[in-house]
């Protein structure tokens, strides 16, 4: 019977220690906020590039103000970037009618433009493609390739996601983005 006790009391307490383990990993785990205030993000670097396909018509980011932009660096000889492109067609076409959002394929091919229309045409790509070389992707500072930019509604980078990346990643990324926008009032959404 003192075994038995013993044993119970052991077994009490090593459920009490693991539950207190527990809540201690969550309290470390949790972000309660602090009384500081948000470091500045960095100013998005402005850009016009040539559209694919569109001879002659460029896209600047500053035509897009207000909005949340995606961009996705990529090439032609970046296998990975094959993959990117399904996941990438699924969001555009879950919000090629939104008004605050806007995705841009970015080019940072040399090869001239037939070529990348081919592989965007193989690849059935329903996003725009800009066409730049690599000049905006060292503005940015990448150092591979896909690499997907979201850049705030009030022009600075949110976030840097380097390899593939989900369309549910982008989704809650958006929503996100969407609420902090609210949450601040349209005014304070485009002056930072």
């Amino acid at each position: 019977m003192f075994e038995r006790e013993r044993g119970r009391e052991g077994a009490r307490s090593l459920l009490v220690g693991s539950a207190l383990a527990l809540v201690s990993l969550v309290l470390v785990a949790c972000d309660f906020g602090s009384d500081e205030p948000e470091a500045p993000r960095e100013p998005a670097p402005g850009f016009s590039l040539e559209r694919l396909g569109r001879s002659g018509q460029s896209v600047a980011l500053a035509d897009h103000a207000g909005k949340t932009v995606i961009l996705d660096f990529w090439a032609t000889w970046c296998v990975p970037c094959e993959f990117q492109v399904p996941e990438l067609n699924a969001f555009f076409d879950a919000h090629r009618s939104d008004a605050d959002v806007a995705l841009f394929g970015v080019s940072v091919d040399t090869e001239p433009a037939p070529v990348v229309m081919e592989w965007v045409v193989e690849k059935d790509v329903r996003y725009p493609i800009l066409l730049d070389g690599d000049a905006t992707a060292r503005k940015y500072d990448l150092e591979g390739f896909p690499t997907v930019v979201i850049v705030r509604p009030d022009g600075t980078i949110d976030s840097r996601h380097a390899g593939l990346i989900q369309r549910d990643e982008l989704e809650a990324i958006l929503r996100r983005i969407r609420v902090e926008t609210a949450s601040r009032g349209p005014a304070d959404a485009e002056t930072g």
